[in-house]
């Protein structure tokens, strides 16, 4: 049965668990192939380089890493590492490897294999290097056994731990044969080098992203034969799949979705809290939204309640932290709807008068981001401001984040903590050496970035909560995001599925290794 408590779930209707039937000829055949839903393409296959909740899935299910992620709320879990310990000073740790990994051609997982990805990590600069910029370099992860790896911080890093489970280990003599002149980022864009319980299958861009056990699987745990990431960008169909059993676990699922399914037999809601954010980024570097007083104007202009009103269950940012994450100021002053104070800083800005059009994106397929964009239209009308609103897949949101010139006037996104410290969210959101990412697509304030390097490095818990009080003031200041809602995360899964607990850290990226199906 699925381990979770009363108020994570209602389930439709008692009653043994209906077969799914799938349109796939596997699962005809009467294999445990676990069918996930999602809106969200994967468009890099490389452990180093791709970000994005989708490819994340991917990873956490073909490579491993030093350490996993697990449980609510979430602890640290051996995962190529069985064991590790820790200097007094918290400048090293050391990982024994478990002698039972295997990579995907039978090779054994070695040292030098980790010691070869933590390098390529911190080479490539792109990923998850962020997460550990500034504390570990080129030399910092060594082999110092055939099965022991030491790591050596050049500054202390309270979140360590939390953040091993996205540093992906790959097969260093398979990336070696591939090398080309990218350092394997050709060959890894589109072949898996890893030693995960899946391997890749088919793989058909827009439409499904097969993973198939691998034989002689050394992970332990789950019945899954294999799994199917399935695009389904319409709600109704996501819906009607999980009426017919051919979706196991919807991942993207809205507050009219959940009413919806609430009486439908075998389907299992859940509707947990996380650090999900939902913010609207705005073009500092480059057109009309680089002038603070129209951000602020604009920030004063729009429709917070009516944004509160569509998200369902859900509340206000109170500015760039998750409410109830440490370091969280929520006595701060932050923007509300306040049209007096609209036309007073849209009065001090180079654009006083309005009579312009602007730009805004939202993801394709997800019907509270369209929502919000309308809001936004409507909040701008009354500055004289017209707005042009985007549709986009994943694949062109990531395009469009790398540069000023491609990136909207507003850019709409989602945002998960990968690991539950104010420095997920402050790095990853406002550290200028995210630019082109599409965590932070274009802001760049030096004195943001030296409250965000200095945080992270201070071990003292009070002065580092000063820290990231002085972090959001000077964010809020400045302006460059709307800040939008906290919504509950909503999952449908079919009561087939077993064996699955919610963790609230990147948990659309989940572990499906260990499920089962009935």
């Amino acid at each position: 049965m699925l381990r979770l408590n009363k108020r994570q779930f209602l389930i439709g209707s008692a009653g043994a668990g209906i077969a799914a039937v799938l349109p796939w000829h596997a699962n005809a055949q009467g294999r445990k192939i676990m069918v996930l839903a999602s809106t969200v393409d994967i468009p890099n296959f490389d452990p180093h380089v791709a970000t994005g909740y989708a490819p994340q899935w991917l990873f956490r299910n073909t490579y491993d890493a030093l350490v996993r992620v697990v449980g609510n709320p979430p602890q640290p879990a051996p995962g190529l590492a069985k064991s590790w310990t820790q200097s007094e000073d918290g400048m090293t740790y050391t990982f024994e490897l478990n002698e039972n990994a295997r990579f995907h051609d039978g090779t054994p997982v070695t040292a030098k294999d980790v010691e070869y990805s933590f390098a390529r990590l911190l080479r490539l600069q792109q990923g998850a290097a962020w997460m550990v910029a500034g504390i570990l370099d080129a030399d910092s992860v060594k082999a110092t056994g055939e099965m022991t790896v030491t790591m050596s911080l050049k500054q202390p890093f309270a979140p360590l731990l939390s953040v091993l489970p996205w540093m992906f280990v790959v097969n260093s003599k398979l990336v070696e044969a591939n090398l080309g002149d990218d350092d394997g980022q050709s060959y890894l864009l589109a072949n898996i080098a890893g030693s995960g319980a899946f391997q890749m299958g088919r793989a058909r861009p827009g439409d499904l992203y097969e993973l198939i056990r691998v034989e002689n699987d050394w992970h332990e745990g789950g019945n899954l034969e294999g799994a199917i990431w399935k695009i389904v960008r319409e709600a109704a169909t996501t819906r009607l799949m999980l009426q017919r059993g051919q979706v196991h676990f919807a991942l993207d699922m809205f507050a009219e979705d959940m009413e919806a399914i609430k009486d439908m037999p075998h389907v299992v809601r859940v509707m947990e809290p996380d650090y999900r954010s939902f913010s609207i980024k705005m073009n500092t570097a480059k057109g009309p939204l680089a002038d603070k007083n129209l951000r602020k104007a604009i920030s004063y202009a729009y429709n917070y309640q009516a944004m509160l009103d569509a998200a369902g269950p859900a509340q206000l940012m109170h500015g760039p932290l998750p409410t109830g994450m440490f370091g969280h100021a929520p006595e701060l002053q932050v923007y509300r709807q306040d049209m007096d104070k609209a036309k007073e800083y849209l009065a001090q800005s180079e654009h006083k008068n309005g009579g312009f059009t602007l730009t805004m994106m939202h993801a394709a397929g997800y019907e509270n981001q369209r929502r919000w964009c309308l809001i936004m239209l409507e909040s701008l009308k009354a500055l004289n401001i017209g707005l042009d609103i985007r549709p986009m897949v994943w694949p062109e949101i990531v395009s469009m984040a790398k540069s000023p010139d491609t990136m909207t006037d507003f850019y709409s996104i989602f945002q998960s903590a990968n690991y539950a410290d104010p420095d997920n969210t402050a790095f990853a959101g406002y550290h200028s050496s995210r630019n082109g990412q599409w965590q932070n697509p274009v802001y760049n304030n030096p004195e943001v970035d030296k409250l965000i390097e200095d945080a992270r490095a201070e071990v003292d818990t009070a002065k580092r909560a000063e820290l990231y009080r002085k972090f959001q003031e000077v964010i809020i200041e400045d302006a460059p995001d709307v800040f939008g809602v906290l919504e509950s995360r909503k999952f449908a899964v079919l009561d087939t599925v077993q064996n699955y607990e919610f963790c609230p850290v990147a948990a659309n990226t989940m572990e499906v290794w260990p499920l089962s199906l009935v």
